[in-house]
């Protein structure tokens, strides 16, 4: 699987142009840090996705990148994802990796709100959180500062407070949320939520939509190639 990820990223960067992404200034925890030039197998190595929801050897990948304060990605999040779940993730058929594609230029929060996730995964409470952040976006979205409230979160989960505020006040994951952009950037996403599905291997289904019909089609077609 690595070594596919490797050829995709290899394509897409030839196709796109892009190879390293760094941005530099600004507070490492609330924005992406600098990761010098990486080449591809270090790019996929550092770019780990925030959750595999699933059997890791389900035989259909479904990819996503997604942002926490995308309305769009929220809608996907709580409302289609759960009839994918339903059909296709609890059978063994497919997988969701789901990898943090933040658009901070629209939403300033977001890559705060991946790492606020990955602070509840330190502590295997990634999907009640990755649901409950979802839920309150509204809440949370026009915040001038939402680490208080994604702290509240944690409280409200009953998750240990004291290691999940220290993780959300250092910049403890802010590389591998930072190296997921730049995959994404490989993989030319320029929006969110963009979904790939494929077997492992070629054909890769860069899916038009984000509703559960979509990604039916797209894993009913996966499956078809064998």
């Amino acid at each position: 699987m690595k070594n596919f990820y490797i050829i995709i990223v290899a394509v897409a960067v030839v196709g796109g142009g892009v190879l390293y992404y760094a941005m530099s200034g600004g507070t490492p925890t609330l924005e992406p840090v600098e990761l010098g030039e990486l080449d591809n197998a270090e790019l996929i190595e550092l770019a780990q996705p925030a959750y595999v929801f699933g059997d890791d050897d389900a035989p259909v990948t479904i990819m996503e990148f997604a942002d926490y304060q995308c309305p769009v990605c929220k809608r996907f999040g709580l409302f289609d994802k759960p009839q994918v779940d339903a059909e296709f993730i609890s059978s063994g058929q497919a997988k969701l990796v789901l990898h943090d594609y933040p658009m901070l230029d629209l939403h300033p929060h977001a890559f705060l709100a991946a790492r606020a996730a990955r602070c509840a995964g330190d502590q295997d409470r990634y999907p009640e959180y990755h649901d409950l952040v979802f839920d309150t976006q509204e809440d949370w979205s026009p915040m001038a500062s939402a680490a208080g409230y994604f702290k509240d979160l944690a409280a409200q989960l009953e998750l240990d407070t004291s290691a999940f505020n220290s993780c959300l006040d250092s910049d403890e994951h802010a590389r591998v949320v930072s190296a997921n952009m730049m995959l994404g950037q490989a993989f030319q996403v320029s929006g969110t939520p963009t979904l790939f599905v494929h077997r492992g291997g070629p054909p890769v289904y860069r899916l038009g939509g984000s509703r559960f019909l979509d990604v039916k089609q797209a894993v009913e077609s996966a499956g078809d190639e064998n």
